[in-house]
């Protein structure tokens, strides 16, 4: 957009002349909402192991010395694809399970013991945009998520925050568990509203965004079959941007997929 490829309007009004008109650009935006519930712990977590800057010390040599400890784990430790529905022919929502907790990752952790129990929606129908915010590159773009904008968004959260909650309920977990710390017990379980209103004031991104250059050939199409920008020569998009839906879980391997398929449509037009 800042290149003067988008929505013509938009463009003018950001003070930007338009080089070619595709009004798909920064449209069509989705990603996967997590709702994180946390659960204070009666034994230590990692939340025990980085609160002091002496064992963040300690860990660091651990892995630099023999590639172990807690710099070695994944983000989530265990993961788990349910239904919120039995009719459904698929999953809708993942698990993601972490052992610590805090109320943003740039904050540092909670100072109790505790852990992370995220959901989110597999398949969400809600779509956002990016819009400009003006000419400058350094300005941040203005970016509408438009989270739980459906009835179907709505119900499948409420639904994953339900289903959460009863399995921190029923052994081996309740052995562990101290304290339900949020949403809050007093939540009733059966409280849909309430839940849903808790889920859209606790829950974030789970960093999946993608949809905004989709691939195809409609009015909103950004890029064709071959991830060429339509109508400019020598311009190819090769990330999440070009999904016209979203994929049903993490977006990693299918961004380098993407990225290697792009590899080889260049290497074959080259090549012709």
């Amino acid at each position: 957009m800042l290149s003067g490829i988008g929505d013509p309007g938009e463009l003018r009004d950001n003070g930007i002349e338009p080089v070619h008109a595709l009004s798909g650009v920064g449209r069509g935006l989705q990603d996967h909402l997590q709702a994180r519930l946390v659960y204070k712990c009666n034994e230590p977590t990692l939340n025990d192991e980085v609160r002091s800057l002496f064992n963040q010390a300690r860990i660091a040599l651990k892995y630099a010395l023999f590639r172990a400890g807690p710099m070695t784990m994944a983000a989530s430790l265990a993961t788990g694809f349910l239904k919120t529905r039995p009719e459904l022919e698929t999953p809708d929502i993942q698990f993601h399970v972490q052992p610590w907790s805090a109320d943003s990752p740039g904050e540092g952790v909670h100072p109790f013991s505790a852990f992370t129990m995220s959901v989110c929606q597999l398949r969400p129908e809600s779509r956002g945009e990016i819009r400009l915010a003006g000419p400058d590159p350094r300005q941040y773009p203005k970016i509408i998520p438009r989270y739980l904008s459906t009835e179907t968004d709505c119900r499948t959260i409420v639904e994953a925050v339900k289903i959460a909650r009863k399995i921190a309920r029923h052994a081996p977990l309740t052995s562990k568990i101290s304290e339900e710390f949020r949403p809050a017990a007093s939540l009733d379980m059966e409280d849909d509203d309430g839940t849903l209103d808790w889920a859209r004031q606790n829950s974030v991104s789970i960093y999946h965004p993608t949809g905004t250059c989709k691939m195809g050939t409609g009015d909103t199409a950004v890029v064709d079959p071959r991830l060429k920008v339509h109508g400019i020569e020598g311009l190819r998009v090769a990330d999440c941007s070009i999904m016209p839906e979203i994929v049903s879980g993490n977006t990693n391997a299918p961004a380098i997929m993407i990225g290697e398929k792009a590899s080889d449509l260049i290497r074959a037009s080259l090549a012709g």
